[in-house]
């Protein structure tokens, strides 16, 4: 049997890059930047798996231009890039990196948290400047971190996983979510679940770990910003989308909010202009799994998925197992 055809929308690291071309004729778009959408429609033509990135967008038009592919295996979590409806009605399985992220994510969520607090970014910048005069005692003060109120949004892995690196710093974790977690799951967790307001109201530091949903949209908008405190620092490493850039950008101007922390964008790789003009916001490239570790798990898990799929098997990660039970059914 000829080993199936894979197309890859942009190079990933080589171990899991070599594990592809061993059990795929593998094609990799070859660009420094991620494939445009004219590309991925040309390239899709013929082959039988697809693995993009989530900035890579996979609609019924790419579907539709790619009569034998059977599945397509999304490298990371989240999977808003992909119509999933369009996929369901064309009978194509999709799939997803899950855990091998959530632990450098979470790191780099608290990478964002001290940064913003102790002004770490503004600090590299004015000793880089050269205008750094010496130690001073009230030069550059910004905020502790030990023993104030965490609030996560989202209490998922990833929220979870940032909850227990707060035990550490002695704080009180508040999280809030669309589901209660059972008394036992809290307790073991050491947090405490709080209304959206509520939360808002009383943390110190707010950190964002939900999907993007179209109740998670601007999740965070004027109204929430007016709710927090003046001191607080908000931080964001989900998706863009559930932060209005605008709104964050203003609330910071004006002193609503002390700081914020943000991995991703509305509109990647498009910033808010006015955020990049203020100090007190730290911006960040999209690094949430960026380590060599993790980035080649999720191409290893990628490649697993795809080629697990076009062998007849049922992939590990499958997001809408409802094609599979209909194949399944139907014997293919």
């Amino acid at each position: 049997m000829p080993k199936p055809r894979v197309f890859l929308c942009t190079r990933i690291p080589q171990k899991a890059e070599k594990f592809l071309k061993e059990h795929s004729r593998l094609k990799v778009y070859q660009g420094e930047r991620h494939v445009p959408q004219k590309n991925i429609l040309q390239a899709v033509r013929e082959i039988d798996g697809l693995i993009p990135t989530v900035s890579d967008v996979i609609d019924g038009e790419v579907m539709d231009t790619a009569p034998r592919l059977r599945v397509i295996a999304n490298y990371g979590v989240g999977y808003n890039n992909i119509d999933i409806k369009a996929a369901v009605l064309r009978g194509i399985l999709v799939t997803n990196t899950p855990d091998v992220l959530t632990e450098t994510t979470a790191d780099l969520a608290w990478t964002l948290i001290l940064s913003a607090a102790r002004r770490v970014a503004e600090g590299d910048r004015l000793v880089r400047s050269g205008n750094w005069k010496g130690w001073e005692p009230t030069q550059m003060l910004g905020q502790d971190i030990y023993s104030k109120t965490l609030g996560i949004l989202g209490m998922g892995q990833i929220g979870t996983s940032v909850a227990k690196r707060a035990h550490g710093f002695r704080m009180k974790v508040l999280y809030h979510n669309r589901t209660k977690l059972s008394s036992l799951v809290e307790r073991a967790a050491g947090v405490q679940y709080a209304s959206f307001n509520y939360l808002l109201k009383r943390a110190d530091i707010i950190t964002i770990h939900t999907p993007l949903t179209q109740e998670t949209r601007h999740l965070i908008s004027a109204r929430e910003l007016r709710l927090m405190k003046r001191k607080a620092i908000l931080v964001n490493t989900s998706r863009g989308p559930v932060v209005d850039e605008k709104s964050l950008a203003t609330a910071l101007r004006c002193g609503e909010i002390a700081a914020a922390g943000l991995d991703v964008y509305e509109k990647e790789p498009s910033v808010e202009p006015t955020l990049k003009k203020l100090n007190n916001v730290v911006l960040l490239p999209h690094l949430g799994s960026a380590s060599l570790e993790t980035r080649t798990a999720m191409g290893l898990l990628a490649a697993k998925n795809c080629l697990a799929a076009l062998a007849g098997k049922k992939p590990p990660n499958l997001v809408n197992p409802e094609v599979w039970r209909k194949r399944r059914k139907l014997g293919n």
